[in-house]
């Protein structure tokens, strides 16, 4: 059940993080950490769409623990593109909560499961 929430929240997030590469490559002429921010902060649904598919609890530790490390690089480079003034304020603290929100839920995810085995 957990499962399904992170999978709907990190494409819903991946959407956001879409959006936000579009915004800065057209409005900010901002190509390179944009072009990280999209490739992490896309990832994370990824990894969690393979982890769906994984053959063992080891394999579904594995890509959710990845899901959970792409979390935290898109963090550090929304925090990159804030302290660079490439994000105001608002937009920053706004995608940082999703963020956040999906980082604890994969937490939980990564810890429940490591329990288990």
């Amino acid at each position: 059940m957990g499962e399904n929430i992170v999978l709907l929240k990190s494409k819903k997030f991946a959407v956001r993080i879409v959006n936000l590469y579009r915004y800065l490559c057209e409005n900010k002429k901002e190509y390179v950490l944009s072009k990280q921010l999209l490739r992490s902060g896309t990832s994370i649904g990824a990894n969690l769409s393979e982890a769906t598919c994984a053959m063992s609890d080891k394999d579904f530790l594995a890509k959710n623990y990845i899901a959970f490390k792409e979390c935290a690089e898109t963090q550090y480079w929304l925090e990159l593109l804030f302290e660079t003034e490439y994000l105001s304020e608002q937009e920053y603290r706004s995608i940082c909560s999703d963020c956040d929100e999906l980082k604890k839920l994969l937490s939980s995810i990564t810890k429940t499961t490591k329990e288990k085995g």
